[in-house]
Order: structure tokens, then C-alpha cells, then sequence
């Protein structure tokens, strides 16, 4: 299809601002910006022929058909099956290094991967994200276990 050309933004806020000053317009931007702008939006049709909205109902439907999260995390729900699933999903990555040089840094960020995984799991729905299903945290709880200090580093702070 011929689209006319149209006017980008330059990320979520700009595409939002855009599409909420142009009548007319169409585009694509996460849910919170959606919510949080006052925009409206469309049911989109998934993989099973409904049409449905997105709604942290939607997405996180979209995000439970995973049934085996593969160990590197590399999966997409975009067009998940299933009727209530949201096509237009996807789950959020952190690209984290498992060896850190400095043990303070690593401590305190692996602090922080355990909270969000665990009571920052209750603060999604106020964000308008999607809590991530039961057997995906605890698969990232697990590989979160496997980010250490590095053994250079290790071997520095024994001669201290």
C-alpha cells in the first residue's frame, strides 16, 4: 500500500505529540504514552481473528503463550496466539553483563534486578506495563544468580 508521506517523532513522546496534533493522524506508540497522553486507540485483530485493545489484560495474555522461555530470553510475542492476546506485544529486554569489575556496582545492581523482579513486579499496573508471567521472573531470577564479580577483581580485593 501507497501510504502519503507523513511527519515523524523522535521516540514515544514525539510520535505521541505528533499523532495528538495532527486530525487525523495514525500512529504507533507504547501503551503508557497512549494512556498517559489521552489518546485514543484502536482494537487491533490478532492471530485468532479478534480484535482486541490493548490493556495490561491484552499484553500480558500475549506474554503468558510463551510456554518455554527459551535461556536467552530471545522470544517474541508479537502475534501471540490466543483470542484475548494483544498482537502488537513484546517483552522488555535488559542487556546485562555477567562479569562486573567492580563488586560494589554488581552488588547493588543485581539489588536491583531481585527488586524489580520481585516487589517491583507490583508496581507495573500503576505504570500501565504488563507484570511479567510467574515462569519468566523466575527464570530471570535464576539467571540474575549468575552475575558475579569478575575473578580478576576478586583476586585484587584479597590483596587489599
Amino acid at each position: 500500500m501507497n501510504w502519503p508521506v507523513g511527519v515523524g517523532g523522535q521516540g514515544n513522546e514525539g510520535v505521541a505529540g505528533q499523532v495528538k496534533q495532527t486530525p487525523g493522524s495514525i500512529g504507533y506508540v507504547e501503551l503508557i504514552y497512549a494512556i498517559s497522553n489521552n489518546m485514543s486507540y484502536g482494537s487491533v485483530q490478532n492471530s485468532a481473528g479478534q480484535f482486541v485493545k490493548a490493556s495490561l489484560a491484552s499484553v500480558t495474555a500475549a506474554a503468558a503463550s510463551v510456554k518455554d522461555m527459551p535461556d536467552d530470553f530471545r522470544v517474541s510475542i508479537t502475534n501471540a496466539p490466543g483470542k484475548e492476546a494483544y498482537p502488537i506485544s513484546s517483552f522488555t529486554w535488559l542487556l546485562v553483563p555477567v562479569e562486573w569489575k567492580d563488586a560494589a556496582k554488581q552488588k547493588a545492581f543485581v539489588d536491583f534486578l531481585n527488586w524489580m523482579v520481585d516487589k517491583g513486579q507490583g508496581m507495573t499496573e500503576a505504570l500501565a506495563y504488563a507484570p511479567l508471567p510467574k515462569a519468566v521472573a523466575q527464570k530471570v531470577k535464576a539467571r540474575i544468580k549468575e552475575i558475579k564479580v569478575s575473578k580478576e577483581d576478586t583476586k585484587q580485593a584479597a590483596k587489599k
